[in-house]
C-alpha cells in the first residue's frame, strides 16, 4: 500500500507564509491563520510541504488505506487560497452560495482574496466540516 505523501511536519508554518511571494496571499494567510486557530482551537502545524493543518483525525478507508489528517486546513496556492472542508451535501449547498466570492469542489474551497467572502460563513463551514468529519471517523 502506498505510503501518505502528507502527514504532519515539524516545518514552521510562520517560514512557509513568510515564503508566500504575493503579498496581498501572504497576508491573507496569516488572517485566516488566525481566523482558523481562533474558530478550532488548535495549534496550526505543516502537513506535507505545503498544507497549514489544524487538529488531526485517523481515517480507515473501506479498502483499507487508513492515515492521518488535519481537522481542518488551508493552503495559500498561486492561484487561489485553498480551504479543505468535508459537509454533507445538503450544509454544502445551505453555505457555500452564502460565502461570496469563491470556487469550489468536492473538498476545497478556492478564495482569491480574503475580502471577497464572509468570513463568518468561512467559520461555520470550517466548524461544521470538523463535526462532521469527528462522527464519521470518532477518535478512539
Amino acid at each position: 500500500m502506498a505510503k501518505n505523501k502528507t502527514t504532519e511536519t515539524t516545518e514552521s508554518v510562520t517560514d512557509f507564509i513568510n515564503a508566500v511571494e504575493n503579498e496581498v496571499k501572504r497576508k491573507d494567510a496569516f488572517e485566516l491563520l488566525k481566523i482558523i486557530q481562533e474558530t478550532t482551537g488548535f495549534e496550526p502545524k505543516m502537513w506535507g510541504p505545503s498544507i497549514i493543518g489544524f487538529g488531526s483525525y485517523h481515517y480507515k478507508y473501506d479498502s483499507g488505506h487508513e492515515g492521518d489528517a488535519p481537522l481542518a486546513g488551508f493552503s495559500p496556492r498561486k492561484t487561489a487560497m485553498t480551504v479543505y472542508f468535508y459537509l454533507p451535501e445538503e450544509k454544502r449547498d445551505e453555505l457555500l452560495p452564502k460565502l461570496g466570492k469563491h470556487t469550489s469542489s468536492k473538498a476545497c474551497i478556492y478564495i482569491k482574496k480574503l475580502s471577497d467572502i464572509d468570513l463568518e460563513i468561512l467559520k461555520q463551514i470550517i466548524l461544521l466540516s470538523i463535526q462532521h468529519t469527528q462522527k464519521l471517523y470518532p477518535s478512539k
